[in-house]
């Protein structure tokens, strides 16, 4: 974890080289850690240094700019209107709620921070801005699901994380002013360049920005420490800072090979001794040695930076390497002419309940008015607006579909009852994260001849528990019917305006065929046929293997379906949760 003294430092790096480091992602919760931290990058940046706040629900209008319409009508000629980025230039942008930004919004920001300028071309305007920014993204995340789009993060140069009790400890009295003239004047040597480079490489870092972002914290570093020329502590604290929160990857220590004969047990004096100097080793970090390898250096430093018990992990290859952005923990979104939240306006005809958005219709025609009046063959008017039909915007809206994950659960006697219970404990923890969610769940059972719909979709915990815990098992295994019902539960979720995923466990031993006969060949050529129409459908799944032992069959199963297919011979109820909550993520994206 990053010390408060390496917080402290990401303030005077930011305030030294805004511009060039892009931003700061801070994620804290609001409380005194992080108003401790803001106020000291207050006190670090130079006197008449520009800061903005960003609210989390701005407009295209007022971040970017637009057009002036009272200026406009008045001056009968289109008049521009600075936005919040373009005000903020030279200075600092701090965007409250960040890990709630809309992807488009990132990708406006991102383009604002790779160019320095806001480009205009709307309303009868083509302008370019200066907005020579750096931005703080305050991050109030309260799990891995809400982060800021990876398109923005990615050019933040530091990412912070402070606890709720994390203490900023003052740097040195540096001259930011200075450090900033300095700045350009600062070069580092061949050597750390490689460092940095190879530093990000086994890291896991494909993309070349990490690295370059660091060599920048490293001259800002060595500018505020008076110095022309980058030193091996600048790159380390870069490679803190920078590096180290982005890391996917870790190398993997050498083997140390066993020793010939075993060491002699201490006496007990010699062990509480060997205790105690465990103990003064755990609470005093050695300094790497001179001669260690800057790139190793290097590494050491980025690792201090990483949350406690994410190193292990990453050495063990457990750590998710290019995750897809979470969609939100809701259903598809869908567009809306009438209802749901405003998301802005379009040109579109005023005709099917759609609601007029006069403001914007009253800019598109502002541009136009001298020629119009011109052209005007009516009595004349110098108050009058004149309006046409291809002004006309009408507000868009949008609102997200309710999620219903649909559980078709194999309950035949080939099925283990442990395995029955990992079902049962799934369903009752995603019930209770939907709930949060005002998401539903549905349970579709199937067993002996045919399939059940056991619960119907419900947000009550109450009923879903009492449901789960009479869940009979025994007999054949009619999969097809269980995969039809599933699917025709699905189909009247969506037609009903809703978000279905289906979440299929089994062993994958059908034996029971659509007619309810015994027959193993056919009850499996049954599933698949059954599988086939699920896929046509387009409705999202997932099929959990339960079998002790992975099966072929099931694979051609998930195949057929087009979903991903999971084996979980050893799962509990936690590892079936975590897989259909990332499955549900890849659906809403989908739909």
């Amino acid at each position: 974890m990053l010390t408060s003294s390496d917080a402290a430092w990401a303030a005077a790096l930011f305030a030294v080289d805004p511009m060039g480091l892009g931003g700061v992602k801070l994620r804290a919760s609001a409380g005194p850690a992080r108003d401790q931290w803001l106020e000291l990058l207050h006190r670090l940046l130079p006197e008449g240094t520009p800061v903005r706040r960003m609210p989390s629900h701005i407009g295209d209008e007022r971040l970017l700019g637009g057009l002036d319409l009272a200026a406009t009508l008045g001056a009968g000629r289109p008049v521009l209107r600075q936005g919040l980025l373009a005000e903020a230039d030279g200075g600092v942008v701090l965007m409250a709620m960040a890990e709630r930004m809309s992807p488009a919004m990132a990708a406006r920001l991102a383009a604002v921070v790779d160019i320095h300028a806001v480009s205009l071309q709307r309303e009868g305007l083509a302008q370019r801005l200066p907005a020579r920014i750096g931005l703080v993204a305050l991050d109030e995340g309260g799990s891995d699901e809400e982060q800021v789009p990876a398109a923005l993060s990615e050019r933040l140069g530091l990412h912070l994380v402070l606890g709720p009790r994390a203490g900023t400890e003052a740097p040195p009295a540096f001259d930011v002013a200075a450090a900033r003239a300095r700045l350009p004047d600062v070069c580092a040597s061949d050597e750390i360049l490689t460092a940095l480079c190879e530093a990000a490489a086994v890291m896991g870092m494909a993309s070349v920005r990490p690295p370059m972002l660091a060599l920048r914290a490293a001259c800002a570093a060595a500018a505020l420490q008076g110095r022309d020329q980058v030193q091996a502590e600048d790159a380390a604290l870069a490679s803190r800072l920078v590096l180290g929160p982005r890391a996917t990857a870790w190398p993997q220590p050498p083997e140390e090979e066993a020793p010939d004969e075993p060491a002699p047990a201490p006496e007990d004096g010699e062990q509480a001794s060997a205790k105690d100097d465990a103990a003064q080793d755990d609470r005093e970090q050695p300094v790497p040695p001179a001669d260690q390898p800057l790139e190793d250096r290097l590494l050491e430093a980025a690792a201090t930076a990483l949350p406690a018990g994410l190193l292990a992990q990453l050495a063990a290859g457990l750590a998710p390497r290019g995750a897809p952005m979470s969609a939100g923990r809701t259903g598809a979104a869908q567009h809306s002419r009438i209802r749901g939240r405003p998301i802005g306006a379009h040109r579109a005809e005023l005709r099917g309940g759609a609601r007029l958005d006069l403001i914007q219709t009253l800019r598109a025609a502002a541009p136009w008015q001298p020629l119009r009046r011109r052209e005007w063959r009516g009595p004349p008017s110098s108050a009058a607006v004149l309006v046409r039909r291809e002004d006309f915007h009408i507000k868009r809206f949008k609102q997200h579909n309710e999620s219903t994950t649909i559980f078709a659960v194999d309950a035949s006697g080939s099925q283990a009852l442990n395995r029955l219970g990992e079902a049962k404990g799934a369903v009752e923890l995603l019930l209770a994260e939907c709930y949060v969610r005002r998401d539903k769940v549905a349970l579709v059972a199937f067993r002996g001849r045919g399939a059940e719909l056991l619960l119907p979709p419900t947000r009550s915990l109450v009923r879903a528990k009492r449901c789960l815990a009479e869940l009979p098992g025994g007999g054949g295994t009619p999969l097809s019917a269980g995969i039809d019902s599933a699917r025709l539960l699905a189909q009247a979720v969506r037609r009903q305006g809703g978000t279905p995923l289906i979440v299929l466990l089994t062993d994958g031993r059908a034996n029971v065929t659509r007619s309810g006969e015994g027959g193993r060949a056919q009850a499996q050529s049954d599933a698949l046929a059954s599988a086939r129409a699920l896929q046509a459908a387009r409705l999202g799944a997932l099929l959990l293997d339960t079998s002790p032992q992975q099966q072929g069959a099931n694979r051609e199963l998930a195949d057929a379906m087009g979903a991903p297919y999971v084996p979980l011979p050893h799962a509990d109820a936690r590892t079936v949760a975590r897989a259909v909550d990332a499955r549900r993520q890849a659906a809403n994206q989908a739909g």
